[in-house]
């Protein structure tokens, strides 16, 4: 499979969306299960359909995306065809000197995201959860780890490496609308429905007095590149109460519900964000 990374990572990326949203189309078209599971989380969050349906066609394009951002030498920039907005909220976020927590949804360029936050303002820690294929873990390996970009695995060391991070003034970055393991969330409501929500965010926000920043990372048309937005910070933080996490996991997820609604367009809607978590050790 890395062969065929490699070969499509040399293709123009206008071609490669064309392909991806083709790509796209055709998932949604043989998978009954994945049209069910799409239309059952836009009719949650009160849309109508035609606002949503681009998101078939970019779901196929994030995927046809990845191997020229994945294969990118190391030592090439991503920010070339990237337009920035925002830039004063991290600045201002930095200046306090307790760290900076950037976090956004599966919306749009979620991959290039924190590749452009760390040129821009690495060194930055990100955490995942290691593929099971032995294929793709040693390519996401490699590939995603970058100049100022750590990237740990969901365990407690990665966790400890998070909290040093913060204590540094640096940054940290994660995807707050994944569905963690049993005992690593509580339900808070996303959309109006109570959805299984990571609290290692809220955690990290409120034991180190780091500064949350919602981003968007948005594809343009026709290949033109990507827009990348740093949101204003979570307002109140520090006046939360540190026993009771759902005030805080709360307010992370009506920051993404408003990433989401601005580019409906370009969110997972296929993913089971209110699906029960599964049972694994941290």
């Amino acid at each position: 499979m890395l062969w065929l990374f490699r070969f499509f990572s040399r293709w123009p990326l206008p071609v490669l969306h064309a392909l991806g949203g083709a790509l796209g189309w055709l998932v949604w078209g043989l998978s009954p299960r994945y049209r069910a599971q799409f239309r059952a989380n836009v009719a949650q969050a009160g849309l109508a359909f035609d606002a949503v349906r681009p998101a078939i066609a970019e779901a196929g394009r994030f995927v046809a995306e990845l191997p020229p951002l994945w294969m990118r030498p190391q030592t090439e920039s991503c920010l070339g065809n990237v337009t920035l907005e925002g830039q004063a909220h991290a600045e201002q976020a930095f200046a306090q000197g307790k760290g900076v927590i950037f976090f956004g949804p599966h919306c749009g360029s979620f991959e290039l995201g924190p590749q452009a936050l760390a040129e821009l303002y690495g060194p930055i820690t990100a955490i995942y959860r290691p593929a099971r294929q032995a294929w793709l873990a040693a390519l996401l390996q490699t590939a995603r780890h970058r100049p100022n970009l750590t990237v740990v695995p969901a365990s407690l060391s990665g966790i400890r490496l998070m909290h040093k991070t913060l204590k540094a003034n640096q940054a940290v970055a994660l995807l707050t609308d994944q569905v963690p393991p049993e005992g690593l969330g509580i339900w808070a409501p996303f959309f109006g429905k109570p959805a299984y929500t990571m609290t290692l965010a809220a955690r990290l926000a409120l034991q180190s007095g780091a500064v949350m920043l919602p981003v968007s990372c948005e594809r343009l048309p026709h290949g033109r590149g990507y827009f990348l937005k740093i949101w204003p910070a979570l307002a109140g933080l520090d006046a939360a109460p540190k026993s009771d996490l759902l005030p805080t996991v709360t307010q992370i997820n009506q920051a993404i519900e408003a990433i989401v609604l601005s580019q409906p367009g370009q969110y997972l809607w296929g993913y089971a964000r209110y699906k029960t978590p599964r049972k694994e050790a941290l």
